[in-house]
């Protein structure tokens, strides 16, 4: 099946008026000063043409989303274009020069910087905000409340295509009924940091499980399937409560269900995961609007995060990334850290700064 891909368009383009008044002695009158904006948003010269472009994870979109709207209010001028076509769909565009801020679920991938590097794309990568990955099924089942990693690499693993079709197969205790699988497509940064996760190896997995870019298709899907066993965002799951059945996840310290807590304090393994926004810092010099957005982003975060439903960083982990923003620092804190799946995010951060 084809993913669907949306645009949500936040903004307003604003108009920029020019009067030029002269008197019989050719004297102008001075123009009246703007009222001054609220203390967490930086004043701006101008906030007009061009409009600041985004394309991005649907993971972190409506973060991204809320802070535009939120921006806008004391920024009426401000435009602000946000696509979704996932993680990959939008680093594409990013390092293509096409957009001027991307966001992201997983952290940019090795060959993504390389192809930032050749196009002359320098960015600046932010975190924003944590999440989870939540596993679920349907409402009726009453045979399973937690799986271990183990058994999920069971399922989705490529040697399961065409084997492991039966829920007996992962656990010889579960009923004798099919199962059938739902995820986000391979473009998704949530498949990638899953199967990473998972697997063994991000972007491999058996193929034949039912895919789609849109949480809300998949959650139709799992809704409607007693057979399913599928994943997205733990925000998402948040607010659809009461639809599928959340799973717990044992990764060898027992069960542990997703909460703001349990993914705060990376108990919850190996599905808990930061998420990021990454600044062109061409368009930065050339967009003052950019500027003033993500230092309203950053300002904002640790409140507008939690309003939509995703777990704040925390304090200390919000000021490295302000420090990493004013500094113009550049490059990924991952790049040649290997797999992002488990790391201290406060390290990275750190040593990033060296």
């Amino acid at each position: 099946m084809r993913p669907f891909h949306y645009r949500h368009v936040v903004g307003l383009i604003g108009v920029l008026v020019f009067m030029l008044l002269s008197g019989c002695g050719g004297e102008s009158e001075t123009a009246v000063p703007p009222s001054p904006l609220p203390p967490t948003t930086p004043p701006l010269a101008t906030l007009s043409n061009p409009a600041l472009l985004a394309d991005c994870s649907s993971t972190v979109g409506p973060i991204t989303i809320q802070m535009a709207d939120n921006f806008r209010q004391s920024n009426p001028n401000a435009a602000i274009e946000i696509a979704i076509s996932g993680t990959g769909g939008g680093f594409k565009k990013f390092c293509a020069g096409e957009t001027d801020f991307s966001n992201a679920s997983p952290p940019i991938k090795e060959s993504e910087i390389t192809i930032c590097q050749q196009n002359g794309v320098a960015f600046i990568e932010l975190p924003v905000a944590f999440d989870g990955i939540a596993v679920l099924t349907h409402l009726d089942n009453d045979f399973v409340d937690c799986l271990t990693s183990a058994e999920l690499q069971t399922m989705w693993e490529s040697a399961a295509w065409q084997t492991i079709t039966n829920w007996q197969q992962v656990r010889a205790s579960f009923p004798d009924h099919p199962l059938t699988l739902y995820g986000p497509g391979t473009a998704s940064g949530t498949y990638d940091y899953f199967t990473e996760a998972i697997v063994g190896e991000e972007g491999v997995s058996r193929p034949d499980f039912w895919a789609n870019e849109d949480d809300e298709m998949l959650l139709t899907g799992i809704h409607a399937d007693p057979t399913a066993l599928g994943f997205f965002g733990l925000s998402y799951y948040d607010r659809n409560r009461g639809q599928v059945k959340l799973l717990a996840v044992d990764h060898g310290q027992g069960c542990v269900e997703p909460n703001t807590e349990t993914v705060a304090r990376g108990l919850y393994q190996p599905l808990s995961r930061p998420l990021f926004i990454y600044i062109n810092t061409t368009s930065l010099a050339q967009k003052p609007a950019l500027d003033a957005f993500v230092a309203y982003y950053l300002a904002n975060a640790a409140e507008q995060v939690d309003d939509v439903g995703y777990i704040p960083l925390t304090d200390p982990l919000y000021d490295l990334a302000q420090e990493r923003f004013t500094a113009r620092q550049t490059g990924s804190i991952f790049a040649g850290s290997g797999a992002a799946v488990g790391v201290s995010l406060a390290d990275l951060l750190l040593k990033g700064q060296e």
